[in-house]
């Protein structure tokens, strides 16, 4: 890239799509190389999904020289193959704040862009979008002369409800180019049947060569020959393509095939598309992509090919060097130290436990890595079982492993926890399996946006019942309440965040008992929550410098409640509990409504109850504490709200109060339902036991 700023370079002179138009092909594959470089220098800054997007370069060039977006619609599936779209439509400048406050969204997105249909970032959704957008636009005659092209890759294919789009699209005939970016990956490598039909043309496309070779000859040959010649070559390769799986498999559902081709030549690619794009009805574009194409790095990077590229922490400091696995021996950090992860902690105690327990298994949807499974995968690899992003079909799986006598522990994100929880619901709690669902990346998130928060796991776990839940309150804890989980007779949640570690929280408690954290006189307690615990003992401390005598408890285990944290929180005067959840259905306002019914069981009034947690909103990337701050889910926030609270209920600093008259002089003795205020600066959820 020539000059400081870029001024001298062909990426500079892009702006927009129809920039791209006028330049020769010699100058699109210079601009691909300045592309990857761009990209190399923006992400290894901000942190980013970098692999899928070098992978990415060529093919997205020549959709934007082939179509004219936003009149031909082009989505992105998953949408963290988008970065090179962004740069072309006119977004480069500001990569300098790529998935930071205020800044780029790491993914397709509508506030940015006309460009940008879809920002939903779960995998294997974009085939039905398209489906839905070509209907529309034909029952409304509208746009008849443009297209809707699906960029379906890094395992997208894999989702169930792909397989369901495709059935439609050939069913219907909808006029839609699906564009297979078939890098043979997820996050990993790519687990399904198709996909390693797909791979086994990847390794030998000795058949297309062959086809082109030959039909290029015959074309060569004059007339009367060589037509005749090439219909009869045509018929024996349309023959022989009967036998390629991935043919047959698209062909069978009404969807015409084409391909595979080199998606890292612009030239060729532009051809293809152009002829797909001509096709009447639904097609498939088969191209061959290298994930983390042009940077050693990514290349050397055999996992992941630095799909998710980190900058802060250093992955050094967590163990995850370039080209090496967090899983490696030796790589993990004690538990209990300062920057231990939570996901860390959880790939030790799992490898403990199965070698205590022949039976356990463990299921994962396409990601092994991020969910610490790798070192497990390593030590028991029959026991292991990936099964791509097909998050239904890995829990109602897993309910039948239990069922046949198997300990199954299902490892997902938290937020794509949604996608699943009608399986989960019935398949496992109406049947009571012994299911254990590992919930990673709970709560609020940060960099990735909206759709990666887990904020509604606790919310569907207390939705099922008798399903448990348990909350670490830090990386220490996530061994002992696992136990506990595999223990439960029926299903179980245990849920942990991304964050680091910032050092024991406390001593340990009894694997089944809440945790102590500040003991106060009583009359004030507050409740923090799995990560939110710190939060509350910082509040505490603070409200204790002003007179107060707050307890701090961390609950541990939500459900089964412990009897003596009831007792105990029926007997005070206010409860303040804090959670990074939904607040409305979630862990506070359950155990709150739990300490109503056991106080009334003693003739009690119980105590007033504040449920602080996440309103029902969507939240743009920032980093996870300026978020909690806003939210008034930090210590000065949750402080905040017990303080006003205090006052309102009659609770001074101070003064030492007698248990029993002061319980006693509450409102009313029935817990009489929740109302969630906001103030719609998203200062905080509030849910307030009415008088």
């Amino acid at each position: 890239m020539t000059g400081q700023d870029g001024s001298g370079s062909i990426l500079h002179r892009v702006n927009s799509p129809d920039d791209l138009k006028a330049l020769s092909p010699a100058e699109c594959d210079a601009l691909a190389g300045e592309v990857r470089q761009f990209l190399v220098e923006a992400v290894s800054k901000t942190g980013g999904h970098l692999g899928s997007n070098l992978g990415a370069v060529e093919l997205t060039i020549a959709l934007h020289r082939v179509f004219s977006s936003p009149e031909d619609l082009l989505i992105f599936d998953t949408g963290h193959q988008a970065y090179v779209h962004k740069i072309l439509t006119g977004r480069r400048d500001g990569f300098d704040r790529l998935r930071q406050e205020g800044g780029l969204s790491g993914y397709p997105n509508r506030k940015e862009s006309p460009h940008d249909l879809v920002e939903n970032s779960h995998a294997s959704t974009a085939l039905s979008w398209a489906h839905g957008a070509a209907a529309a636009r034909r029952m409304r005659e509208e746009g008849e002369d443009n297209h809707v092209v699906a960029v379906v890759g890094d395992g997208a294919l894999t989702g169930g409800m792909a397989y369901e789009a495709l059935n439609n699209l050939g069913h219907a005939s909808e006029r839609v180019l699906v564009v297979l970016n078939d890098n043979g990956r997820s996050y990993a490598p790519t687990v399904s049947k198709l996909s390693g039909s797909l791979t086994q043309l990847r390794l030998d496309p000795r058949y297309v060569q062959f086809r082109e070779r030959v039909r290029s000859k015959l074309r060569e040959i004059p007339r009367p020959v060589g037509p005749v010649a090439y219909t009869s070559i045509h018929g024996l390769t349309s023959a022989l393509r009967e036998i390629v799986e991935p043919h047959v498999f698209f062909e069978a559902l009404g969807i015409r095939y084409t391909g595979p081709l080199d998606g890292h030549d612009i030239s060729q690619l532009e051809q293809a598309l152009r002829r797909a794009a001509s096709w009447p009805g639904p097609i498939v574009l088969h191209v061959l992509t290298r994930k983390g194409k042009g940077y050693a790095p990514a290349e050397a990077d055999d996992i992941a090919c630095l799909h998710d590229l980190k900058v802060q922490p250093p992955l050094e400091e967590k163990g995850q060097s370039l080209g090496k696995r967090a899983s490696d021996e030796g790589a993990l950090r004690p538990v209990g130290q300062r920057g231990e992860s939570y996901t860390d902690s959880f790939a030790k105690a799992i490898i403990e436990e199965a070698e205590k327990d022949p039976a356990l298994v463990a299921v994962t949807a396409a990601m092994p890595g991020p969910t610490g499974l790798l070192s497990f995968k390593e030590h028991f690899p029959a026991r292991f079982f990936d099964v791509g992003i097909a998050e239904q079909h890995a829990m109602t799986a897993a309910a039948g492993m239990a069922a046949g006598g198997l300990h199954p522990v299902v490892c997902i994100y938290s937020t794509f926890l949604s996608r699943c929880f009608d399986q989960w619901n019935l398949d496992v709690g109406l049947h009571r399996q012994r299911v254990v669902v590992v919930a990673d990346r709970a709560g609020v998130t940060g960099d990735d946006g909206p759709s990666h928060h887990g904020l509604y796991d606790m919310v569907q776990a207390l939705s099922i019942p008798g399903c448990a839940l348990f909350c670490p309150s830090e990386p220490q804890e996530v061994g002992p309440l696992l136990q506990e989980a595999l223990s439960h007779d029926g299903p179980a949640l245990l849920r942990y965040p991304k964050t680091l570690s910032e050092g024991p929280l406390g001593e340990p408690g009894e694997a089944r008992g809440p945790r102590v954290l500040l003991q106060g006189e009583g009359e004030l307690v507050l409740v923090g929550i799995g990560k939110l615990a710190r939060a509350a003992l910082e509040a505490g401390e603070l409200l204790a410098r002003e007179g107060y005598r707050p307890s701090v408890i961390d609950p541990r285990v939500i459900r089964p409640p412990d009897e003596g944290l009831l007792s105990r929180l029926a007997s005070a005067r206010l409860v303040v509990t804090a959670e990074d959840g939904l607040a409305h259905g979630g862990a506070g306002a359950y155990l709150l409504e739990q300490v109503a019914g056991r106080a009334a069981a003693r003739g009690l009034a119980g105590p007033r109850g504040v449920v602080l947690g996440v309103p029902a909103d969507y939240f743009t990337q920032a980093k996870p504490d300026a978020i909690l701050s806003r939210l008034g889910l930090d210590a000065k926030g949750i402080a905040s709200s017990a303080r006003e609270a205090a006052r309102r209920f009659g609770v001074r600093a101070g003064e030492r109060v007698d248990h029993g008259a002061a319980v006693n002089a509450g409102g009313s003795s029935s817990f009489s339902g929740t109302s969630i205020e906001s103030d719609g600066s998203h200062r905080g959820a509030l849910a307030r036991r009415e008088q």
